[in-house]
């Protein structure tokens, strides 16, 4: 029975299946995915490459639909909401972080913060932008534009710039990936504290058995399934 004094965990995927076609026939890229993340908690997922890790956040988000099974993001049942409904429900409650840096290569590092802030009617943009940047260690580059940033200060504009509307749940996938070993650590540490002190819950997709030691909770996945955590 439902209990309202509960919490909603921020994600549930509950026997999730993606197959998808290809030229030798259908492959099986989720099979059978149970997954649930607690309110507040920091869940790592590791293992081999192909095992599913990116596609579970993909599908976790709603930027791709399984083929069966739940998938219930901050208690909306994703299979009832269009496209648009599903983007409405990510706008400023969820946000992803990627290997990739994914900056407007037009805009400063500042402009790269507050632009979601400003579309999601947010007073205050540029100010918060400029208070996140400063807690990622950016507060004298603000005006810098992406390719005037080491690949370091770009992933950490796009942590900033994750964290501004303070979400519910935060993915992040290799966000670490790119990055030289001293990077590397300092982004994982920015990653592992603000989310922490925002209270988002955060799954971060890693091979790095380093970052992943920091979550509360290690899942490990093989062959489209999580096989321990």
């Amino acid at each position: 029975m439902f209990d309202a004094s509960q919490p909603v965990a921020p994600l549930t995927l509950d026997g999730v299946w993606l197959t998808l076609p290809s030229a030798a026939g259908p492959v099986e890229i989720l099979r059978g995915l149970d997954f649930t993340v607690a309110p507040g908690e920091r869940v790592a997922v590791v293992g081999p490459s192909g095992s599913g890790k990116s596609t579970l956040i993909a599908v976790a988000a709603g930027l791709e639909r399984p083929t069966r099974g739940l998938v219930r993001l901050l208690g909306q049942d994703l299979a009832r909401l269009d496209e648009d409904g599903r983007a409405k429900l990510r706008r400023g409650r969820v946000s992803l972080v990627f290997q990739a840096f994914h900056l407007m290569p037009n805009m400063t590092a500042l402009e790269n913060v507050a632009a979601p802030l400003e579309i999601a009617g947010q007073a205050g943009a540029a100010r918060t932008a400029r208070d996140w940047l400063d807690r990622v260690g950016l507060a004298a580059r603000l005006t810098h534009y992406p390719h005037q940033l080491s690949g370091g200060e770009q992933q950490r504009v796009a942590l900033a710039r994750a964290l501004a509307a303070r979400p519910a749940l935060l993915f992040a996938d290799e966000p670490t990936g790119n990055l030289d070993l001293a990077n590397a650590r300092h982004v994982a540490e920015l990653i592992f504290t603000l989310a922490a002190e925002t209270g988002a819950a955060l799954v971060v997709v890693t091979h790095d058995e380093a970052l992943a030691a920091r979550a509360d909770r290690i899942a490990r996945m093989a062959d489209g399934r999580v096989v321990e955590g």
